[in-house]
């Protein structure tokens, strides 16, 4: 049997009248929580009325979506969904759908670049490294700036100073008597 290609070749779902959902590619009767499975793993499907052939997607999915909320999932924020049912009988309407479809890819692409970076840190991990020595190191440039910083607005100046290890090295030598004088 070939392998299905997730985005050229989706399954087709036949919704029937009494709300079951058919899978034509199995020959099996299938759940809303199979459909939402099978978008989390990235396979596409076609929702279609049984009878009709009209093209049902959008309502199944969001119909899956409202299922996922009312078991507690509550990614989308109230006043998200309130400013996109605003949006509906809009003049901006055709302008939204393709903004959200940007915003979503460009999300997800963060997102996977984010993912590729940890692998790599893993990875170096694996190795010997340690994924904390790049914290250590930005910890410790962000404590040397910070001392800068206090250093500057110190009012009493070198006296309560902590100095790093070249910093104390001149404070000494400035100490000495000088044998030129």
């Amino acid at each position: 049997m070939q392998k299905k290609d997730k985005e050229k070749d989706p399954a087709i779902i036949k919704k029937y009248a009494n709300r079951r959902l058919y899978d034509t590619e199995t020959s099996a009767y299938i759940t809303l929580e199979d459909l939402c499975e099978r978008v989390k793993k990235g396979h596409a499907f076609i929702v279609v009325d049984a009878k009709s052939g009209q093209d049902l997607t959008r309502q199944i999915l969001t119909q899956i979506i409202f299922e996922q909320e009312s078991k507690g999932f509550h990614l989308l924020p109230t006043d998200f969904l309130r400013s996109v049912i605003g949006f509906y009988d809009h003049n901006m309407q055709d302008i939204l759908q393709p903004y959200l479809n940007a915003s979503m890819k460009s999300f997800m692409n963060n997102q996977e670049r984010m993912r590729g970076m940890l692998g790599e840190t893993v990875g170096k991990a694996m190795e010997g490294m340690s994924p904390l020595n790049q914290f250590e190191e930005v910890t410790r440039h962000n404590m040397a700036i910070f001392e800068k910083t206090m250093q500057m607005f110190n009012p009493f100046g070198s006296l309560f100073s902590t100095h790093s290890e070249p910093e104390k090295e001149k404070a000494e030598e400035a100490k000495k008597p000088n044998p030129k004088k």
